[in-house]
């Protein structure tokens, strides 16, 4: 049988049903063969990871100037972590300042109380559980972070 990427392969249909194996034939000929098709399918997984990796890479140059702008604290927890948490600290806080100034009721007074407790949170870990929250629930989640959460000296973090 002829594939669709012009190789020809033997196929055995005889464990298909007499009256199904033309039409599976046409179909395996509409097809690459297995050999391209897998080729195929681990470089569109390359291309994927490489998709994946820019756009990190953009986010987390979009979260170190946000976080340099707006004054905001270097996070600290394991060198892994660090990057994903400043990424997920600010996705919630834009998403917040949307929710509550933009599309809310806040002023700029309240944005700025807000903006204070979350300086106070440096555990990279306390950003990354948090990243999928609403933006309505920060400063509720803010209020609920523990002092290991704060910046202060944890012999544990």
């Amino acid at each position: 049988m002829e594939h669709a990427c012009s190789h020809s392969v033997d196929h055995d249909l005889s464990n298909r049903p007499a009256d199904k194996r033309a039409g599976f034939a046409r179909w395996l000929a509409s097809k690459d063969c297995t050999d391209c098709w897998k080729a195929a399918r681990d470089a569109d997984s390359e291309s994927k990871e490489e998709w994946l990796a820019t756009k990190r890479a953009e986010e987390q140059e979009t979260a170190v100037a946000w976080a340099k702008q707006f004054y905001m604290p270097q996070l600290e927890g394991p060198e892994k972590a660090l990057g994903w948490g400043e990424r997920s600290r600010h996705q919630l806080m834009t998403a917040a300042h949307t929710a509550l100034v933009v599309e809310g009721t806040w002023d700029e007074a309240d944005w700025a109380e807000l903006e204070e407790k979350a300086r106070s949170v440096t555990r990279a870990g306390w950003w990354i559980d948090q990243r999928d929250a609403e933006g309505t629930d920060l400063l509720e989640l803010l209020d609920a972070a523990s002092e290991a959460d704060r910046g202060t000296e944890n012999p544990f973090r």
